[in-house]
């Protein structure tokens, strides 16, 4: 457990057609979260345009996150059935409909419903690069691909705050809107033309339908991933890390650093910036290290918990009305950490599913942290209304999740470590030990 991964026979060789064929992938991705987190720089604009309260404003997001949290199962289901160029394809028509939608709504309804479509389709992409990264590339690169994959989605984050925000101010809310939703039509092209769900050339190397047993195969893949505690693990680890970040960018960091701490919006972007660009940074010294040294997941997720608690109870405890910007910076450096940290949850899924079942395996686990972003962005949105806008209180229920996480991922550690250490001296699994249900031949 203590080194990085060797490859195995069969592994992808990697190389060039590789790179140019996940980067395709992962620029759908990126225009995804440039739309998703575009609301989290117009939350205050959104407000002032649909007429609505704190509540309201928050089930913009709790509503996308709501059917993104509800489609990561059937879209691994989907990856693994039909493969990761129809899903994508899809997701990126969907969301790219729904940036269009959200520009021209002329209603908080119909605003609601276009953010819901937006969700729909952002689902479809990160687990369908995911699979482009263990199709593509050897086994021992699978947790620095991941963490490329989030620091490209981080990447879109920056996109929405450096450059979406000048528009939205200058521009107005629709040329804003409607003119990014023209990045999803572009990313369409390649996508479209040059996409391979894996090396080979040929229908002999197209995705082999792992089942065709329609509520059986669904029941099985399911039931299958989730008996591995790998696959519950990551799904806590990822709960956990991800969703303190996520609030703050998606939608309470702007409103939070603007009315609670006094800052201008400028400033205020300027800090959400540096949450990204810590991310980006944190990204690829985790992936690394988780690469090089398995056994350093499992600190590295409690360390970047434990570390995040400290400094959100040091900024809401601060004696003064307003923290020193100090504080702020620090903080922000910190949140910085949560997504690399969220990544190590499919550390544990991958390893613990063979490839017939890695896509709901991965669904599985994104679900956890979206769920905690989901419950997380409708309590402070509750709890603003009810106290007058009392960000201290607000944000408390921060603390509850980790340690609901916490307590979880202590729970299913030991289990988890011993199965992948009785899946290391067991013979790897290929596809063709695999019946059409993903489970191991007789």
């Amino acid at each position: 457990m203590g080194g990085a991964g060797i490859g195995v026979a069969g592994d992808p060789p990697g190389g060039r057609r590789a790179v140019v064929v996940w980067c395709i992938g992962v620029s759908v991705y990126f225009v995804a979260v440039i739309f998703r987190t575009s609301l989290g720089v117009a939350g205050l604009d959104a407000a002032d345009r649909f007429h609505v309260n704190a509540s309201a404003l928050a089930t913009f997001s709790l509503l996308q996150l709501l059917v993104y949290a509800g489609m990561q199962i059937p879209v691994g289901l989907m990856v693994d059935r039909l493969g990761t160029k129809k899903v994508l394809t899809l997701g990126a028509v969907l969301f790219t409909a729904g940036q269009v939608g959200f520009a021209l709504s002329p209603s908080y309804g119909m605003a609601l419903a276009a953010r819901a479509l937006l969700g729909c389709g952002d689902a479809m992409t990160f687990i369908s690069v995911l699979r482009l990264g263990t199709r593509w590339f050897p086994a021992r690169r699978g947790p620095l691909m991941a963490q490329l994959a989030g620091l490209v989605g981080m990447a879109g984050n920056l996109v929405s705050t450096l450059v979406l925000a000048p528009v939205l101010h200058d521009l107005g809310w629709v040329p804003a809107f409607a003119g990014s939703a023209v990045a999803g039509l572009v990313v369409l092209v390649p996508l479209v033309l040059f996409l391979r769900d894996q090396p080979g050339h040929g229908a002999a190397h197209e995705p082999e339908p792992v089942a065709r047993g329609g509520v059986g195969f669904v029941r099985t893949q399911i039931a299958e991933s989730w008996r591995e505690p790998g696959t519950r693990l990551g799904l806590w680890v990822h709960f956990t890390t991800q969703f303190p970040a996520m609030v703050f960018l998606l939608l309470w960091g702007m409103p939070f650093l603007v009315e609670a701490q006094g800052l201008s919006r400028s400033t205020a972007g300027g800090l959400l910036t540096l949450v990204v660009a810590a991310n980006m940074a944190f990204g690829l010294v985790y992936g690394q290290i988780v690469g090089r040294r398995q056994s350093s997941r499992i600190p590295l997720a409690l360390g970047t918990v434990g570390l995040t608690a400290l400094l959100w109870g040091a900024t809401l405890a601060y004696p003064a009305d307003r923290a020193p910007m100090w504080l702020l910076v620090t903080l922000c450096v910190v949140l910085g950490t949560c997504g690399p940290a969220s990544m190590i949850g499919f550390d544990f899924a991958r390893p613990a599913n063979p490839p017939a079942r890695q896509g709901t395996a991965s669904g599985i686990t994104n679900m956890g942290g979206f769920l905690a972003s989901m419950t997380t962005l409708l309590a402070v949105g509750v709890l603003l209304d009810a106290t007058g806008d009392d960000y201290r209180i607000a944000f408390s229920t921060v603390f509850v999740l980790e340690a609901l996480g916490i307590a979880q991922i202590l729970r299913l550690r030991g289990r988890a470590l011993r199965r992948e250490r009785e899946r290391e001296v067991a013979p790897p699994v290929t596809p063709q030990a695999l019946r059409k249900d993903g489970a191991l031949r007789p």
